[in-house]
């Protein structure tokens, strides 16, 4: 799931300097999973807006905006008061925002900001576990991605940093386990301590060019 936070309201304003008629469009699975861009937050939007003295021209929810042909096909039925917007403002994830400016000539302006792909532990509760690096690695560590969970990325760990099992970015307010503690302690607990001491090499980013591309060829 793609996690997304709403912009502070006087930023989105500021992108809307000097246009008054604005599109909404919102996405109602993973924006609307974290409270951003399904139904409710972008009506809430759409209020805060008009308070604001702007004229909400219309308003989609789009069932996974980041599909381009899907977002062309729901915006469809739009077009007349699309057209008669100065801006269309997007309150699903970046990909989602830039698939709106694929198909809609008019200029797009993202409602949220998008941190990271989450795990969702529970209801409003997100955890960043995968950096999409594009060769996983955690078939030497059973599970646990050193990539993302390591603040310096290690493939070999843990290093100097680490404190009584904390990372060394920890805070009171913010503890943060080393991610090679946690491989350690999962390796035991499997009986796979003797993967703690094979040496890894060098992760090879170019796996992950961006912006990256992948071409399914259909099966016949």
């Amino acid at each position: 799931m793609i996690i997304t936070k709403q912009k502070p309201f006087q930023e989105i304003l500021k992108s809307l300097e000097g246009e008054t008629n604005i599109f909404l469009v919102g996405c109602s699975v993973c924006a609307d999973e974290c409270q951003t861009g399904g139904e409710c937050a972008t009506k809430e939007l759409i209020e805060t807006l008009k308070a604001e003295g702007k004229n909400v021209t219309g308003f989609a929810v789009i069932n996974s905006p980041c599909h381009v042909l899907v977002t062309k096909k729901d915006l469809k039925p739009h077009r007349e008061f699309i057209d008669k917007s100065d801006s269309i403002l997007v309150t699903a994830c970046g990909a989602g925002a830039q698939s709106v400016s694929e198909v809609i000539e008019k200029p797009v302006r993202p409602a949220v900001d998008t941190l990271f792909l989450g795990n969702v532990e529970r209801h409003g509760h997100f955890y960043e576990h995968c950096s999409m690096c594009g060769e996983c690695v955690i078939a030497f560590t059973d599970g646990i991605c050193p990539i993302t969970n390591c603040a310096k990325g290690l493939l070999n760990g843990p290093c100097g940093g680490m404190n009584k099992g904390k990372c060394e970015i920890s805070t009171e307010d913010r503890p943060v386990d080393c991610a090679w503690v946690l491989i350690y302690e999962r390796l035991k607990k499997l009986n796979h301590l003797d993967k703690f001491k094979n040496i890894q090499p060098a992760k090879n980013y170019s796996k992950h060019l961006k912006p990256d591309r992948l071409i399914l060829e259909r099966k016949k």
